[in-house]
């Protein structure tokens, strides 16, 4: 197992700061920041050049950590999670502790546990969840690997975390919407 405590510490102190991170995640590079901070989501939309409206998502290291930050985990939510094969992003009614600005206007939030052992560790450490979202200029494509992350996202971060992405075959999450009702909905598959 790779030590990754020297980019933790890193990425916490930035993250800490109300900074903006560039980090391998279970699926594509991702922009990051502390999800209950405002303020650093905004740098976010500000750098992606991106409709406040549109939503983020963010990720949690655990069940445990995903029951804090959204009112009421529909018991479905733990099937999908337990038998998907790849990255699933959950959309949950009532997020809770999050920054008012990444709830979505219909009062959602889309949350994924982390399966990529860097951002789990992290998660972990910093306890609280991260902004994940993809490392591109919005409308552009989702780049595959580093060289394709454009000068202006590079350059608008604060820290660019120094570990591969594990993902070779990086594609953004499957994302499924979850209503109060438990009605399935799949968005992306």
């Amino acid at each position: 197992m790779e030590d990754h405590r020297e980019e933790i510490e890193k990425t916490i102190n930035i993250l800490k700061k109300g900074g903006l991170i560039l980090y391998p995640t279970d699926t594509v590079w991702g922009i990051g920041c502390d999800a209950t901070n405002a303020e650093a989501v905004d740098k976010i939309y500000a750098l992606k050049q991106r409709a406040d409206s549109k939503a983020m998502l963010c990720l949690v290291s655990d069940f445990k950590m995903l029951q804090q930050y959204v009112e009421e985990v529909p018991e479905v939510a733990y099937d999908i999670l337990k038998y998907a094969k790849k990255a699933t992003t959950i959309i949950y009614d009532r997020p809770l502790r999050v920054a008012e600005n990444l709830i979505a206007e219909d009062n959602t939030l889309g949350i994924r546990v982390a399966r990529d052992p860097f951002c789990s560790k992290l998660l972990r450490k910093f306890k609280r969840p991260i902004v994940s979202t993809s490392a591109n200029i919005s409308g552009k494509s989702t780049p595959r690997n580093l060289k394709e992350i454009s000068k202006e996202i590079l350059e608008g971060v604060d820290y660019v975390v120094n570990l591969p992405l594990k993902n070779k075959d990086a594609k953004p999450s499957s994302i499924i919407k979850i209503g109060g009702d438990s009605t399935v909905k799949i968005i992306r598959k």
